[in-house]
């Protein structure tokens, strides 16, 4: 099965099929520096483009022999400069059954009416934006020549008062580059107006093609606390057991009613006081799981 890989486990969207539309090349239009593909050149277009049945036939191979959660379009690139991209969504829709459909894509041509409307017949619509200033964005994701921070922006804006599904925007951030509170705060005003279903915040964890280095866990959570009356979820393989936070009843409700938590907040934030605080609570009835996007949350 050349253009399926998987099934991948993920944190944030569970078990899931992948569709890579660029199996032999990198074709994308960023050149991130934190990108974990070898470098290549920036290209606005997938230069060998798979046809779509030929990638159906791989998805519907896989389905059969696998049971996932997700069915993932993606690409060694970005997904969004498949050329077919509205034909493939309709035709994963038709055979995807009760999994739901996901692209993940660097929101470089969200601006674009015939992306958007053929994203929005997704489930699941992952979008990144690390920055909303220009000189971090052309420093940060590299794009080629045509592409503006503050397109993609409005771009989104657009995009999601047309999309009736979970939409997920994602962060990256990198140290010294993204990483300041007042970058955070820019984001939560463009935040406001989008209202995404869920902001994922990660760092660096992979081997980047260029030298440049992660921040910490304890600074991704300190981030967050800008980006206000949001579900957040904070991406990390680092276990924090010896630096867990305490919280009273009173803090643990409030700090839920501003910024739910995920859960892998529960398990990297909370000591194991603050945690019995937390069980009571949610068999009260006073804290309530919600599962967006495949994470599990928890809010007052």
């Amino acid at each position: 099965m050349k253009y399926i890989f998987g099934p991948v486990s993920s944190r944030r969207f569970g078990m899931s099929l992948g569709i890579d539309l660029s199996p032999n090349e990198k074709c994308c239009n960023f050149d991130c520096i934190y990108c974990e593909l070898q470098k290549a050149p920036k290209t606005d277009k997938i230069v060998h483009p798979p046809k779509v049945l030929d990638i159906i036939e791989d998805v519907k191979r896989g389905l059969n022999k696998y049971d996932v959660d997700v069915v993932t379009i993606t690409a060694n690139g970005e997904p969004t400069l498949y050329p077919n991209l509205d034909e493939l969504v309709n035709a994963v829709n038709e055979i995807k059954g009760e999994k739901k459909s996901l692209i993940l894509s660097n929101a470089s041509t969200i601006m674009e009416k015939n992306i958007q409307n053929a994203l929005k017949k997704l489930d699941i619509v992952k979008l990144s934006l690390d920055c909303v200033h220009s000189k971090i964005f052309q420093k940060i994701d590299r794009p080629i020549d045509k592409i503006r921070v503050e397109e993609i922006i409005k771009g989104i804006k657009e995009f999601s008062k047309i999309f009736h599904g979970e939409l997920v925007i994602e962060v990256l951030v990198v140290k010294n580059i993204n990483d300041k509170n007042e970058d955070f705060v820019a984001l939560n005003e463009v935040f406001k107006q989008i209202n995404p279903t869920r902001i994922d915040i990660s760092t660096i964890d992979r081997p980047p093609a260029y030298n440049v280095e992660p921040v910490e866990y304890e600074r991704l959570f300190e981030l967050s606390k800008a980006i206000k009356n949001q579900h957040i979820f904070i991406a990390s393989r680092k276990n924090l057991a010896n630096k867990r936070e305490s919280y009273s009843r009173e803090e643990l409700l409030q700090t839920f009613i501003k910024r739910p938590f995920s859960e892998d907040d529960i398990k990297n934030i909370l000591d194991d006081a603050s945690r019995k605080i937390f069980f009571m609570l949610v068999r009260e009835g006073l804290v309530k799981e919600k599962i967006i996007a495949n994470t599990r949350f928890y809010t007052a």
